[in-house]
């Protein structure tokens, strides 16, 4: 049985297709990810997921029932559009969102002050949430999103507005979390953290669900005939051979698509009689980015290190 089942949802907006009967299936334990650029449809798929949307058409299933208040009651949402009072200082902000969850107690302080500190705000904790910066201030809704302890995260693109180092311990207490037995939903158009993150994946664009699946099966399947090459010079020779389907170069690294897998040899045969230096040449190997970049059509809002919002 899968801990969450999505089963053709369907959203419009003004006669607008919002999204357009996507279904996918999340594992017990996993970290799954919702991908795709902005406007794909992610957003308002987590905001039905989350009821906070009522589906025109489909269902949400966890453990194999309708999902309703218990579901929500047992997960932690981190909307898109982010919302904390102000005026509250930041330890009373946190044990204020675990009541809301019915948690109290010695424990929930234990974990509250546990969590500021690897987030380096303990000597912030009296301050005014107004007083904080905006990254802080992410950092906090973040934390009041776990405080009570779910069994299911809903985090709708949690590394907005971080910086390196705190999308780090991010990312440190989500793998964490998922040691634990966390089941974790996350919608990201980074699509570096999705492959570093991620176990399941679900590729949407335009509303429409566009690949699903594992994502190490994925990365197998797609990086066939595919090489990763690291080099010095002009290697634009090597989009006349017969058997290169397709050579995309980034200065001096490169990535060659061949038409069948056993001609992978026959691309460094020719970059040495070529004279071309070599620094790294990796075959079998693609990126998520890539694998979007070739469904999806083009490289718009589709980043691998940068920011941005998702509707």
């Amino acid at each position: 049985m899968h801990a969450i089942e999505v089963k053709n949802l369907v959203k419009r907006f003004d006669g607008i297709t919002a999204v357009e009967n996507v279904s996918f299936t999340v594992p017990e334990g996993a970290i799954f990810g919702l991908i795709g650029r902005n406007g794909a449809g992610k957003t308002t798929t987590l905001r039905m997921l989350m009821n906070v949307y009522m589906p025109d058409e489909g269902e949400v299933l966890v453990r194999g029932a309708s999902a309703g208040h218990e579901f929500r009651e047992r997960s932690g949402y981190l909307p898109e559009e982010r919302g904390l009072y102000k005026k509250l200082k930041v330890f009373e902000t946190l044990l204020f969102f675990a009541e809301l969850k019915n948690a109290y107690g010695k424990e929930v302080e234990e974990k509250a002050v546990e969590y500021l500190k690897k987030f380096d705000l303990y000597d912030r904790r009296n301050s005014k949430l107004e007083d904080l910066s905006k990254g802080n201030q992410q950092k906090i809704q973040f934390l009041s999103t776990i405080i009570h302890n779910p069994d299911f995260l809903v985090l709708d693109e949690p590394f907005s507005g971080l910086d390196p180092v705190n999308t780090n311990i991010l990312k440190e207490i989500i793998l964490d979390l998922k040691k634990q037995g966390k089941v974790i939903i996350f919608s990201t158009h980074l699509m570096d953290f999705a492959e570093r993150m991620c176990d399941t994946i679900t590729m949407i664009d335009k509303g429409k669900v566009i690949l699903a699946g594992n994502l190490q099966e994925i990365k197998a399947k797609f990086a066939e005939g595919t090489v990763k090459i690291v080099c010095d010079g002009d290697i634009g020779y090597l989009q006349d051979l017969p058997y290169v389907e397709k050579l995309t170069t980034f200065g001096n690294t490169a990535t060659v698509k061949v038409t069948e897998g056993g001609y992978v040899q026959d691309v460094l045969k020719k970059m040495v009689e070529k004279d071309t230096r070599v620094h790294s040449f990796i075959s079998n190997e693609i990126t998520l980015h890539e694998i979007f970049i070739a469904l999806a059509g083009d490289d718009n809002d589709v980043h691998v290190q940068s920011g941005g919002k998702n509707a």
